[in-house]
């Protein structure tokens, strides 16, 4: 059962994009919206500050795309 959970976890987007490297990661990136990089920062750092009002109240301002694509590169990358 636990090899079902793991090839499942595995074909998820959110897992595959962490598999890429280089220019096919910065590609991928630079093709997905502001909104679905917020998301995916979300969903990896649970703690983090990424949702639009929780980083207006933290803040006082929204990551820009630019900002997230550089958080979301340096967490793959160092993950």
């Amino acid at each position: 059962m636990n090899n079902y959970i793991e090839e499942e976890k595995h074909r998820h987007p959110y897992y595959k994009v962490m598999e890429l490297t280089g220019i096919s990661l910065s590609n991928e990136l630079d093709s997905w919206s502001r909104q679905d990089l917020i998301d995916w920062l979300s969903w990896n750092d649970r703690n983090g500050v990424y949702k639009d009002d929780d980083s207006i109240r933290e803040f006082g301002n929204i990551i820009s795309k630019e900002e997230a694509i550089e958080i979301m590169t340096r967490q793959i990358v160092e993950a």
